[in-house]
């Protein structure tokens, strides 16, 4: 089992790419338990403490869950495809679904909590609002099959939804997007901005995640017809629970 390749790389990244190797053919399935750190200890010659950075690898990456007691078992969950444009269609809101079912059949749990509070910096520049305005908070916790997998905090103009069901915890069929329609400032077009980083600490918490593993920052804004900048939706996944999915013609 032990890898020839990339000889220099330290012992426990090449039982780590074994391992990996192994869950991907599918010699080691959903839910089954890996070698223990003192069996692969023995396998590879090496100390259990260079096995036990292998298995940590592998629970940073999102592959295998580890309890005290109980050894490495690989994961079971499947990961999101989120469809970045499909979701996003007015097909898809304007006719009362929800984003998320563009993505998923999982019924999905979702903790809201609104505010009202000052525009930070960064959001007011993108708003094009001065800093500091009343802006409705939309913040959410994303949890499939027990597990949390996104926190999501959207930012709208207090002025433009005062008064509309967005600054209520439920905002009915098609949600915030088609309650815009209805006050004629529906998304003609949306921006998003992706990028990479490990966690914070409160990230890490909320996500209930390693602080060892990235997540992906989703930054959208979404502007109607006339080009007004209406919302601004930050998203921090776990990248081991997604998988970003773009299909688009030439």
């Amino acid at each position: 089992m032990a890898s020839e390749t990339g000889p220099q790389r330290p012992k426990y990244q090449r039982i780590s790419d074994d391992l990996k190797a192994a869950i991907e053919s599918g010699q080691y399935g959903p839910g089954d338990r890996l070698p223990g750190e003192s069996a692969l200890a023995r396998q590879y010659g090496v100390a259990p403490l260079t096995a036990r950075q292998a298995l940590k690898i592998l629970r940073t990456e999102g592959l295998v869950e580890t309890k005290r007691g109980a050894g490495a078992r690989v994961l079971s969950f499947r990961p999101i495809r989120r469809h970045g444009i499909q979701r996003l269609a007015r097909e898809q809101w304007g006719g009362g679904g929800s984003i998320w079912s563009a993505d998923e059949e999982r019924p999905v749990t979702i903790d809201v909590r609104v505010d009202t509070v000052a525009a930070p910096a960064h959001i007011a520049r993108m708003l094009d609002v001065r800093e500091g305005e009343s802006m409705c908070a939309r913040s959410r916790r994303f949890v499939l099959e027990e597990r949390p997998v996104m926190l999501a905090t959207s930012y709208l103009p207090f002025e433009l939804v005062e008064g509309t069901a967005i600054t209520r915890v439920d905002t009915g069929e098609g949600g915030t997007y088609a309650r815009l329609a209805e006050i004629d400032h529906a998304p003609a077009h949306f921006r998003e901005e992706i990028r990479c980083r490990l966690p914070t600490a409160e990230e890490a918490d909320g996500l209930e995640m390693p602080l060892e593993r990235p997540v992906i920052k989703l930054c959208r804004t979404a502007f109607d017809s006339e080009g007004r900048a209406v919302e601004v939706n930050e998203m921090t996944l776990d990248s081991a629970a997604y998988v970003l999915d773009y299909a688009f013609d030439a």
